[in-house]
């Protein structure tokens, strides 16, 4: 049967800069092979397919998948298809404030003008990296085990680790070779420029390493770590995407009761139905 669709870039206003993602905007009565069938088939990152909700409070329910697997939370997965939702005329119960349902629970979207943010979900497993998993991640990212200047599990569903390097400069230099887990990277700019952490995130894919040109789920975590440990403060820009000819930004927030948002802009370029 034909099920709405849309194809969106997530973390841009300028289409090709962001991270594409695939909705379908009626999943319901899809099995979960058939979902996962689709989400190979476009081949990206992620792709979502909201289905009805079933926690009372939430306006709609998305179920997330890359290629190979369900994922219970995505950063740029929820801004997205909360954007396309939105677009093809879903009504939420409070207009400045969406709930989202996902296999994490319920998920806060604020919609300020054309800007998206989520509140960062809570940390499955944080704390520092072991000496043993820094010297491999050291490995794999092609560095000393020196440039390193700190690191922590940083995972609210993804898996990740992430390593803060000494500068954007540094992050921007890294060539990876074969990672042993989903690594995010992270260096500041310069004080005083307008944008404040350049971000990576590479992870290992059939014996090569991928990279992902935006990322919400790691922006969201990498912000409650550096923001905990006063190595930042909110507001602030990071950037990701650089070093793959992408310009994604990524907008972080903190409210005072310490609930740290993680916002951008959505453009969608395809809009149409697809036969599923």
């Amino acid at each position: 049967m034909d099920r709405p669709f849309a194809q969106v870039d997530v973390f841009t206003s300028e289409p090709g800069l962001g991270n594409p993602l695939a909705v379908v905007l009626d999943g319901k009565g899809l099995s979960t092979e058939a979902m996962q069938r689709f989400a190979r088939w476009t081949n990206l990152s992620e792709t979502t397919f909201v289905v009805p909700p079933t926690t009372t409070g939430a306006d709609y329910c998305v179920r997330i998948f890359h290629p190979e697997a369900e994922l219970p939370f995505a950063g740029h997965p929820t801004l997205g298809t909360c954007h396309a939702w939105l677009e093809a005329g879903g009504v939420p119960r409070d207009p400045s404030l969406i709930v989202q349902e996902c296999g994490t629970g319920l998920v806060d979207v604020r919609r300020k003008g054309d800007t998206l943010s989520f509140a960062a979900p809570r940390l499955l497993r944080s704390g520092p990296v072991d000496e043993g998993d820094l010297q491999r991640i050291a490995a794999g990212l092609g560095i000393e085990r020196a440039a390193i200047v700190d690191a922590e599990w940083a995972d609210n569903g993804p898996g990740w680790a992430a390593v803060l390097l000494e500068s954007a400069e540094a992050v921007l230099a890294i060539r990876p070779g074969l990672v042993p887990f989903d690594i995010g990277i992270v260096g500041p700019y310069p004080a005083g420029s307008a944008v404040a952490l350049e971000l990576r995130a590479v992870w290992p894919q059939h014996g090569a390493t991928v990279e992902d040109p935006v990322t919400g789920s790691l922006n969201a975590s990498v912000a409650q770590w550096l923001i905990r440990t006063g190595r930042v403060s909110a507001p602030y820009t990071a950037s990701q995407g650089t070093a793959i000819g992408r310009a994604g930004l990524a907008q972080i927030t903190q409210d005072a009761d310490g609930t740290v948002w993680t916002g951008g802009r959505s453009v969608t370029l395809v809009r149409g139905t697809v036969d599923l």
